[in-house]
């Protein structure tokens, strides 16, 4: 949780919006949205296409709302029909996953309408006070925390964490290459931050090193007291090193929203760094060629509007995805 009097930056973006939470001259948490789709917190109205036939089920079922997104919807009235329209509140976005999508879900409510909520308004649901930026301050480090989410890798001092996103559950493998001293005093630490950084909720897997019975209790005790102030449910380490976490989830995390569409998220950051290119003249946007596709009129529209510059989009099959370069050529 954000320490008292802590306040998050929101940046907002082209086509997404970020915020940081920085204390120490670190970000200790962030979290990234990008609009579109139904949003946690929404109100909306949404037309029922099915429900379950029979007895308390029929109070599920799915629904369809006004932009053409479904979602799996709970606690509805018991009088209500198929075809029928209902008033709905987004209590977890849709998750892309291998093949398929995952759709939001959505619960019964007689709360007032209310849009999609901007990532502040969002903050604020939470709880947190929040203030929107033109840029992060320097200390914040974007680009590191992107490109630590797109590899999937976090080192520590004695050892790395190796997270996989799967349809199951984010799994944090523990690499330890030194002692278990490294592993309690920096591995742990280490898992804690990156939870919090990359807002990582919902089914969690963390698959330590094989450790003896005194060891095992001793990561096991240390990691329930980092974890105390944050809301959650986990088992004890098992006698092969692996702890289970579940928190509420209404988002996908970071590390989700990167992973499962990275030509998406590329072109994003491309655009970030375009946007913070200094000079006169014209904004040159060397990309892989998959990113150029993903690049939309309006958001290349908007870049110029915000540099001030015409913008002209390059392409490089030797750039990586996450790779883009940007310059400043003459008129």
């Amino acid at each position: 949780m954000a320490s008292s009097g802590a306040e998050w930056l929101v940046e907002q973006g082209i086509g997404e919006e970020r915020a940081v939470l920085i204390e120490n001259g670190t970000i200790t948490a962030a979290r990234l949205h990008w609009s579109g789709r139904l949003t946690l917190g929404q109100v909306a109205d949404a037309v029922v296409e099915e429900l379950q036939p029979h007895g308390v089920w029929r109070r599920f079922g799915l629904v369809r709302f006004a932009n053409g997104e479904r979602a799996y919807a709970s606690r509805m009235p018991r009088e209500i029909t198929e075809g029928a329209t209902t008033r709905l509140e987004i209590t977890r976005e849709s998750l892309a996953e291998r093949g398929r999508l995952k759709l939001a879900q959505a619960t019964d409510t007689e709360k007032p309408l209310r849009a999609a909520p901007t990532l502040a308004e969002q903050l604020a649901d939470d709880g947190y006070e929040s203030r929107v930026v033109e840029r992060f301050p320097p200390d914040a480090d974007w680009a590191e925390l992107f490109l630590e989410a797109w590899s999937g890798e976090i080192d520590f001092s004695g050892g790395g964490l190796i997270l996989s996103d799967t349809p199951a559950m984010t799994l944090i493998d523990v690499d330890l290459r030194n002692p278990v001293q490294a592993l309690f005093s920096n591995g742990l630490p280490a898992i804690y931050r990156t939870l919090k950084r990359f807002n990582i909720t919902g089914n969690i897997g963390i698959d330590f090193p094989t450790l003896d019975k005194s060891d095992r209790k001793a990561i096991d005790d240390r990691l329930a007291q980092l974890l105390q102030h944050w809301p959650h449910e986990r088992t004890a380490m098992n006698g092969f090193g692996f702890v289970q976490i579940v928190a509420r989830m209404g988002q996908p995390s970071m590390l989700q929203r990167i992973g499962r569409d990275r030509t998406g998220a590329a072109a994003r950051f491309a655009l970030r760094i375009a946007e913070r290119t200094q000079g006169a003249g014209v904004t040159l946007l060397r990309v892989h060629p998959a990113l150029k596709a993903r690049i939309k009129p309006e958001w290349l529209a908007e870049l110029e509007r915000r540099t001030g510059r015409g913008v002209r989009v390059e392409t490089d099959p030797g750039l990586a995805l996450e790779a883009p370069q940007a310059q400043i050529i003459s008129l």
